[in-house]
């Protein structure tokens, strides 16, 4: 086996903190996650026990089902959130536009996992960039083909995380995001 380990459940702390921090005001997040996938359901884990710490309450929006996301969303609307957090596997990336639209309509300022949804409207990321994971993957691709056994060649951690932000979603949001934010920023949209 071989291949690249995103870390993702080890950085869902992190997130939570720099949500925290980007939204100080922020006491309710909706964390919406698939709950048929366990990787998933143990990166959920960790949101909940970082939100713990920070004193924070997460309202669980576990979804199966594309249709699932409308039921989240009715539900956010009832008892509207002050920011949310999409963890992301196949069924949340799917629709992660309807996430990004949900949170520009209703003002929910919202933390994702992949810096392409900043690019896309989404507020804040903070993670590997899909960039240096594809290519990556790519390097592992060709030395398989060039036969290489997949055993014999490690799994490997992103070394580069960013932390992307979009100041055109943060003013759409009415959200001045702090400095402190600002200046650890690989990326700022403007």
């Amino acid at each position: 086996m071989t291949g690249l380990s995103d870390e993702l459940e080890q950085l869902s702390a992190k997130r939570m903190q720099l949500l925290k921090e980007t939204v100080p005001k922020a006491a309710r997040i909706a964390g919406i996650w698939n709950v048929n996938d366990l990787g998933m359901q143990r990166r959920y884990s960790a949101i909940e026990n970082a939100a713990r710490v920070l004193r924070l309450e997460v309202k669980s929006h576990a979804l199966r089902s594309p249709d699932d996301f409308d039921v989240a969303f009715t539900a956010m609307t009832a008892r509207r959130p002050d920011a949310l957090f999409l963890v992301t596997d196949a069924l949340t990336n799917m629709n992660q536009k309807r996430v990004v639209e949900f949170s520009a309509t209703q003002r929910v300022p919202a933390m994702y996992e992949s810096d392409v949804v900043v690019h896309q409207r989404g507020l804040i990321s903070y993670g590997p960039t899909g960039e240096d994971m594809f290519g990556r993957a790519a390097y592992f691709i060709d030395r398989i083909f060039k036969g290489a056994k997949p055993a014999d060649l490690p799994v490997e951690q992103p070394t580069r995380y960013n932390l992307s932000v979009n100041l055109k979603t943060a003013a759409s949001l009415g959200l001045t995001i702090p400095q402190s934010v600002l200046i650890r920023a690989d990326e700022v949209i403007q």
